[in-house]
């Protein structure tokens, strides 16, 4: 693919997925449950239907749509074929109502996973209720048997295991929304990741001045050029986190969520990220020496500028006493995998 296409076709700050390789998100099976599997479609709706999956598929049209995903933690992938059954011809089933404004989606989740999105939106991106992927019926841990497929929205918004439609009045914020922070409007071309953060300035004043973020979360944490050395964060939520030139030596993020952290150009000496989700993460200019980040999640993200992208920022500093083992930098695009084992090869 030309870069200049590429560049096009990527929304701000995404890279692509190492090829091949399709990240885990969230739960891994649908809710164990031995009644048969069924799409329910309702609430203000003129008439409400169910079907068996099997019935679904044989009384609507069957399309093959080749869309791009990207997620919320900086991955992509392009020209991934889907098949499946288009949602506005199973809404034109069920009619909504006129004070019908938004679709919830609900998984057949064990934690009752759930999103939604404007009705308007819904018929406006040609939503796809998908079956199959590249010709092969959907994996479990990818959303089959049926899931949602969302064009140009965050992954999040796309639903595995659907089992229940329902047009409401009034939204209802989703599980990744209303738990998490995340968007609600979820457009990657406008860099929709998360909610406005509202915290509390004097219980973080007190955290700061501890340097112990242990098992606390705090969504979108402003700590760029702070000194933070031996900061303790285990098992803490800090998406979002900006840590850009920050002097982090010795902090422990051990099983910790930093998903789409900013960490350019901070100072990471001996940090500990074992286990952590840094899905997204950008550490360009960093210095990672004596860093342990074995086991980490590593999807989407940056130790060096990626072709596409304009960048004035150094390569992260990584040497040979920067620990990371060879699963979680599989994980990696092809041009940060290059770039992480020619630095660990380093003297």
């Amino acid at each position: 693919m030309k870069k200049d296409t590429l560049r096009e076709r990527l929304p701000p700050h995404q890279a692509l997925a190492a090829e091949g390789r399709w990240p885990l998100v969230g739960e891994r099976a649908p809710r164990q449950d031995d009644g048969l599997w069924c799409l329910c479609v309702g609430g203000l709706v003129e008439r409400a239907r169910e079907w068996s999956l099997e019935a679904l598929r044989a009384e609507f049209g069957w399309q093959e749509r080749v869309l791009d995903i990207h997620c919320v933690t900086r991955w992509s992938r392009l020209d991934v074929r889907f098949g499946g059954i288009a949602l506005s011809d199973i809404l034109a089933e069920v009619v909504p109502k006129p004070e019908a404004r938004f679709v919830q989606f609900v998984a057949r989740s064990a934690y009752g996973h759930h999103t939604s999105l404007p009705l308007a939106d819904v018929l406006a991106l040609d939503i796809l209720v998908a079956f199959t992927h590249e010709g092969e019926a959907l994996s479990s841990e990818h959303g089959g048997p049926i899931r949602t497929v969302v064009p140009a929205r965050y992954f999040y918004k796309s639903l595995k295991w659907l089992e229940r439609i329902e047009l409401l009045a009034e939204d209802r914020l989703g599980t990744w929304e209303g738990g998490s922070g995340y968007h609600n409007e979820a457009d990657p071309w406008k860099e929709q990741r998360y909610i406005t953060p509202s915290l509390d300035r004097k219980l973080l004043a007190r955290l700061l001045a501890a340097k112990d973020f242990s098992d606390q979360e705090i969504l979108g944490l402003q700590a760029a050029k702070m000194s933070l050395v031996g900061l303790q964060a285990q098992r803490a939520k800090l998406r979002n986190a900006d840590f850009r030139g920050a002097d982090l030596s010795g902090a422990c993020f051990a099983q910790a969520n930093l998903s789409n952290a900013h960490l350019q150009g901070a100072q990471l000496l001996g940090a500990g990220f074992r286990g952590a989700d840094v899905e997204g993460a950008n550490f360009c200019g960093a210095d990672l020496r004596g860093a342990d980040l074995r086991g980490a999640s590593l999807f989407g993200v940056s130790f060096v500028p990626e072709e596409h992208e304009a960048s004035s920022l150094a390569s992260a500093r990584i040497d040979a006493t920067t620990r990371i083992d060879e699963v979680s930098i599989a994980q990696l695009t092809p041009i940060q995998q290059a770039f992480v084992r020619s630095a660990l090869s380093s003297l």
